[in-house]
């Protein structure tokens, strides 16, 4: 279906159940309680592919689609605006304005002269710091995003649209990432990062927590649509720092018993995820990470994140991103809009599913039923008309 694309596949020798509780459920049903209580939530939809399906040779094929999510086009509004809420509020609480502020009670204004002093940043591919930015209008603070030389205008000038001061940094987003965390130590300003390191997981723990909606909203809708009941066989989702691939891991383990297989899906010029499954440890990968999937164009992986795909995530690909673009024009055909980041997993997909020793190893086949994830929309239409063609 996309053609021949070369890609790599590494079937993980350590996976089975991950040894260490990286998303509470206490958390997750925070999470829950405060993101649905939001306005304008709304599940996105569950696409069948069924046309998709039957070409692959694969029994079931479908899709979560981010594009209309809060009207900012991807899923990371759930967890780093989110996460911004959690920071003010917990910030409110240690001044001893306010005792457990909600998101509605932010939102409103209530504390509005004190929240007006504090600023949020973090760096980012686009996604993420577009959320961030929202989240900061929404609880009236200032947000101040890293971006690096990577990111394209148009989602940099979407970020700025939501009254975020942008800052360009050179380099790679984990430069961004380290200049982002160094400006905040400096100024006392609040990291609200999607990845985490030694010494700050709390806040990337909130915004996973968050991810983890996305991910419920698509286990009740599958079973909806499975007549009969039958659980998704595979899961193919995108790496990056590999936040979302670690809360759709745990969700999926929380919901489907046996849990169905999870492949992790990278660009193959920033296969960090892949190349710490090689190792057995975590691990980065050097170099300007240039992949027209600039969302997952990340060196260095999640520490948190880690500690779960280590062992949740049944493999790791590596794919080239003209299989991305491929896969871009596939969904436009079915009527789905999907940004090249959006795709990976998809995309991942469809290459094992024509190439035999992958559909072998993977045990992909007629009686497959997979569940993918589009994690974004067009979030840069020029980007994405120049590669789809309108």
């Amino acid at each position: 279906m996309l053609g021949p694309h070369p890609f790599t596949l590494f079937v993980n020798p350590r996976a089975g159940t991950p040894g260490m509780t990286v998303l509470p459920e206490v958390g997750f049903r925070r999470a829950c309680a405060e993101i649905r209580a939001w306005a304008g939530y709304a599940p996105t939809p569950l696409v069948e592919l069924a046309g998709i399906a039957a070409v692959a040779g694969l029994g079931v094929v479908r899709l979560k689609d981010e594009a209309g999510r809060f009207g900012l086009g991807s899923f990371k509004a759930l967890g780093g605006a989110y996460a911004v809420a959690e920071v003010v509020a917990d910030e409110l609480a240690r001044r001893g304005v306010a005792a457990g502020a909600t998101s509605a009670e932010l939102v409103a204004g209530r504390w509005r002269a004190e929240t007006e002093t504090m600023t949020v940043t973090c760096a980012t591919d686009g996604n993420h710091g577009r959320a961030v930015a929202w989240g900061a209008r929404r609880c009236h603070c200032r947000a101040v995003i890293f971006v690096h030389e990577g990111v394209s205008a148009g989602r940099a000038a979407a970020i700025a649209g939501y009254g975020a001061e942008i800052r360009l940094v050179p380099g790679t987003y984990d430069d961004s990432v380290r200049v982002a965390a160094a400006e905040a130590a400096a100024n006392g300003w609040f990291v609200v990062s999607d990845t985490s390191w030694p010494g700050y997981t709390e806040v990337p723990r909130a915004i996973m927590q968050g991810y983890r909606v996305m991910a419920d909203e698509a286990v009740t809708q599958w079973c909806v649509a499975q007549a009969d009941g039958a659980p998704p066989t595979h899961v193919f989702i995108q790496g990056g720092v590999g936040g979302v691939a670690a809360a759709v891991s745990v969700q999926m383990r929380a919901a489907f018993a046996p849990a169905p297989m999870l492949v992790v899906v990278e660009p193959d010029r920033a296969a960090c995820l892949l190349a710490s499954a090689e190792l057995g440890e975590l691990t980065s990968v050097p170099g300007d990470l240039d992949t027209l999937m600039a969302g997952l164009a990340c060196g260095e992986p999640s520490l948190l994140a880690w500690q779960e795909l280590d062992r949740g995530a049944a493999a790791f690909m590596a794919i080239p991103d003209d299989a991305a673009v491929a896969t871009m024009r596939v969904l436009a055909d079915a009527g789905v809009v999907a940004g090249e980041s959006g795709v990976a997993g998809l995309a991942g997909c469809l290459l094992a599913a024509g190439d035999s020793a992958a559909r072998e190893v993977l045990g992909l086949g007629e009686g497959s039923r997979v569940l993918v994830f589009s994690t974004e929309g067009a979030t840069d239409p020029e980007v994405y008309a120049r590669l789809v063609g309108g």
